[in-house]
Formats: structure tokens, sequence, C-alpha cells
């Protein structure tokens, strides 16, 4: 029993190193990527450029519709766009969304005016949605200089929908217009183009949505929260894509009913189309760079001579808030990644978001989330406390076997099994609380660390954010000693050399937890002293003097 219960606290403390690696992960220190540019000079004909999409057939583009990319610092260049949850800056040469911040999420819970920057056009970060067309005819794409008739927009109180139009003019007589579409309260934006051929012969092209950006590469740490490319189709729902991957295998596939993205720690970008139509999904590594493309190329779009024609696509660029992305597209609510545990990650965010409805508090909804599972094994630890109140009162004996069997082990585990059938005792009964504990207490912290609902989410007293650690150790001090409370609640090892790892498992998890985010700590110190308090009771019922150590051996 000793050996089962080493080797589940042992894999608990492995539990906790990959955890803490996984936290040194996100939260470390990341090398800045090197400033490797994608632009494309002046004179470089269009189907040279590496990222861009290819159309079936050459493209070409008009001289003087292409210029190299404008710095975001260029303020000629940007139209900025204000609504209730988005700053948005539109770069006019490609009418490209080139930085997004998120006011309603700031960057830090001690720096509350300072908006998160998800999107933007920066060497260290560069992250950018793009659009275009290809065709074999003049068109533009995410490089062709576009007009606007104001250099900025915002939405104004009592209105529920912002318009941002910019056009693009050929030489032949087609206008393209790029209408951007924000309404309050929502991180959607509809992107819709609008096609008018004034000219005197037919126009057809293929309308492409792509993300770009460059990564920064991080050996530490085993397990991660996922960063990367998903994309999504109706025969697999969620398909996670490693950076890595897409230069050994690029994209390159039809899919109807989809949608492509890029995730981030707590956010995303997502190209959702229109899922009845068929698309050409795509992935682009363009030459000597440290960026990487996903994309979609729709259907062929034909525009007569005198007509026009529509055609559009959905970005969504915010936070992962799972009953938001589950109305927008099949599937995209499972780039909020639990692992491997999802099955009880799930029911564990909704029964927390249920309890925070209630107490207004995440901390709380978190202690009482303890409570809950708490109570639904009360009878499981129930059974495993008694086991382990009548292993106590059993040590002198089996201090006493050990002793006269000495180091005749198979005599001695004999005599040990023999009294365990007489006491009817289960010496592997004591290990089950652990058994419980291990995914319940995994799949708490993807959800702590997956969930942006909890992202800076206060406690109160000195927690100010439960998904990040505790600033003073509080937490951490407070569970080891309960853990040190549990240790003499429990029967002691017979073994010298179990009993001092079992005493120095307290100031180790200590230690660990101390980096771990506090609403972890809180669940663990609230599942402690709950178990505490039921471990005493029934300690109580059998007594607590141990029995003779002559008795029955």
């Amino acid at each position: 029993m000793d050996n089962i219960r080493l080797i589940l606290l042992t894999a608990l403390c492995l539990v906790c190193l990959l955890i803490w690696q996984a936290w040194q992960k996100d939260y470390g220190t990341v090398k800045a990527p090197g400033a490797s540019s994608t632009q494309s000079s002046p004179d470089k004909p269009d189907k040279e450029r590496s990222d861009v999409p290819h159309a079936p057939t050459p493209a070409a583009t008009p001289p003087g519709t292409t210029q190299p990319d404008a710095p975001l610092s260029d303020p000629a260049q940007l139209i900025r766009v204000r609504t209730d949850v988005l700053n948005v800056a539109i770069n006019k040469q490609g009418a490209v969304m080139e930085q997004v911040k998120l006011p309603t999420y700031p960057v830090a819970a001690d720096r509350p005016n300072e908006p998160f920057v998800l999107l933007d056009n920066t060497a260290g970060h560069y992250f950018v949605t793009q659009s275009g067309f290809r065709s074999n005819q003049p068109a533009p794409d995410h490089h062709a200089l576009y007009e606007a008739e104001a250099s900025e927009y915002a939405l104004r109180e009592g209105e529920d929908q912002l318009e941002v139009t910019l056009r693009w003019h050929s030489p032949e007589g087609l206008e393209v217009s790029k209408v951007f579409t924000f309404r309050r309260g929502t991180f959607l934006v509809h992107l819709r183009y609008e096609i008018k051929n004034e000219g005197t012969e037919a126009w057809s092209g293929r309308m492409y949505a792509q993300l770009q950006r460059n990564t920064a590469k991080d050996s530490s740490g085993m397990i991660y929260t996922y960063t990367g490319v998903a994309i999504s189709s109706p025969e697999k729902r969620y398909e996670k894509i490693e950076y890595d991957d897409l230069v050994e295998v690029p994209i390159d596939r039809d899919i109807t009913g989809g949608w492509a993205a890029i995730l981030q720690h707590y956010f995303l970008a997502a190209l959702i189309p229109d899922p009845k139509t068929p698309y050409h999904y795509y992935s682009l590594v363009p030459k000597d760079s440290d960026r990487y493309v996903i994309g979609m190329l729709g259907p062929e779009v034909q525009v007569p001579a005198g007509g026009e024609a529509f055609t559009g696509i959905d970005l969504y660029v915010g936070p992962k808030l799972q009953h938001v992305l589950e109305g927008l597209a099949p599937g995209l609510e499972l780039t909020v990644d639990y692992g491997v545990l999802w099955f009880f990650g799930k029911p564990i965010f909704w029964l927390l978001e249920k309890l925070h409805r209630l107490t207004g508090n995440w901390g709380w909804a978190i202690v009482l989330v303890t409570v809950l599972v708490k109570l639904a094994f009360y009878q499981l630890s129930a059974m495993s406390y008694r086991s382990m109140a009548k292993m106590k009162k059993l040590t002198p004996r089996m201090t006493a076997l050990r002793e006269r069997y000495g180091d005749d082990k198979m005599a001695m585990n004999q005599a040990l099994m023999e009294m365990y059938k007489e006491e009817k005792v289960n010496p592997f009964g004591g290990c089950l609380p652990i058994l419980v504990q291990i995914p319940v207490f995994i799949a708490l912290y993807w959800v702590l660390l997956e969930s942006v609902e909890l992202r800076q989410a206060s406690f109160g007293f000195w927690i100010k954010d439960l998904s990040a650690p505790d600033p003073y150790f509080v937490l951490p001090l407070l569970m080891g000693i309960t853990m040190m409370i549990q240790y003499k609640l429990n029967p002691k090892p017979t073994d010298p050399i179990q009993q001092r790892i079992m005493q120095a498992l307290p100031v180790v998890f200590g230690v660990f937890f101390a980096f771990f985010p506090s609403g972890l700590v809180l669940y663990w110190l609230v599942n402690n002293l709950l178990s505490i308090a039921q471990q005493w009771m029934i300690n109580r019922q059998y007594g607590d003097s141990p029995a003779p150590a002559g008795a029955g051996s």
C-alpha cells in the first residue's frame, strides 16, 4: 500500500512539473523573431509575390496599382476605426486591417488603460488580415492602393452598425469597393466586396482572404497552450496544424462549410466564409521569411460589361469566448482547447460559468465548484478515508511484522495480506482520492489557462488575477500547511525513506504551486480543507488510538 501511494504521489509530482513547464512556456520570456521582410519591390510583377495566392492561370496587375507595404507609423496611409470593442487601423495600401486593439481587454490587470493588441504590423509581432482578388485581368490584391472618403470613423452613441468603404479603380473601368461592417458589441467584422464593371469587356476573378503572421520559437516546456493554425471541415471540425508542418505539408484542399484560424493564448483571428460555398484552402510560407500564411480562395466571380457583383467573408478578431464562437461557425468553439481531458474541462467550465452568474465572482465560483466536486465524490472519499483510518490503527502491527520478518519480503507481504483480510481492510482504498483528483485537477488547470473569461478575473483581497500566480505566495503556503495536516491524519509509511519523502511533499508542492495560477491553488486549498474535515470526522469514528503491536500477529 505504501508503494502504491508513493507511486501515485510521484506521478502527481510529475504532472505538476509538466504543468509548471507549460506555464513557463506560456508566460516566460519569448525571443523576438528576426525582422525578415516579405514585402515586394514596386516593380516586382504581382504573380511573383510569395504572399499572394496564385490563380489557376497567371495573374496580371496594371502598372501603378501596387506599392511597397506602408509601415503602420505612416499616418497618411491609415484609417482609424473605433467601436465599443475594437480599435482598428486599416492601411489604404491593400485595405488591410493591420492593427486591432481590444479596449475591453487590458494587456495586464495593473495597466487597465492599455488595450491588448491582437493584430499588428510590426517586426516583433506581425499578424494581419489580408484579402484581394486573383484574376487574369486588372484586379486589386492586398498590395493595391485604395482610396477612402475619411481617415477616422467611430461608432456613435445610439448606432448599432458602422460601415467603412475603400475604393479601387482600374483604367479599364473596373471599380472595386471594399466595405468593412462593424457592429456594436461584437468582434465579428463582415467584409463585403462590391464590384462594378463600367468597362467594355466582361471581368472575372476569385476573391481570396488570408491571415499572415510571424512566429517565435521557444524550446522550453513539454506541454503548452496551443498556438498555431487550425482549420475546420465537415469531416474534421477542429484540426490543429503546427507552423513547422506548413513547410513540409502545405494546406491544399477544397472545403465547403469550414473555417480557418490562427490561434494564440486567449485570442484568435478567424476567416469564416459562407458555409454553403466551396473554397480552396491554402497555406504559403514566403521565401526568406519568418512569416506564415493561411487563407482561402473563393469561387469565380463573373461581372459582365456594365454589370455588378458582390462577394465577401466574415472575419473574427477577438477573444475566445465559447458562447460567442458557438454561434459563428460549427466547431469554432473548439479553439478553446482543453486538451485530452476536454470531457472534464467543458462541464467544469459550464459549472463555473453558472456559479459565476450566481456569485458574480470567479474565485467564489471556484470555491463552490470544489465543494460540489467534493460532494459528488463524498461516498467514494468516505470509503477511502475509512480504509486509511483502519490502516492507521494497524500501523504498530505493520511495524512489528516488518521487524519480525526483516528482509524476507515474501513472508512479510503474505503476513500483511493475512492481516488485511482478517481486519477487512483494503490496502489500496486510500489511493482513490488521489486518483479521483488528478483528472479534475488537470482539467481545471486547462480551464483556468484557456478560458479568457477567467483572464485577469479578481477574487478580491490580494488576488487580482486568478489566472496568474499568487503575488505574495499566501495560497501556496496555506496549501502546504494543509498538506502537512493531511499527512498527520494519514497512516504513516512503515519504511523510513518513504516517511521522509511524504514529509517533504508539502514543501515540494508548496514550491511548485507558487508558480501555478492562483485559481488552481485556491481549488486545491479548499479541497484540502474539505478533505481534512471529512477525514478528521471519520478518524474520530474509528478512534485515533492505534491497535496494540502484538494484537492478531
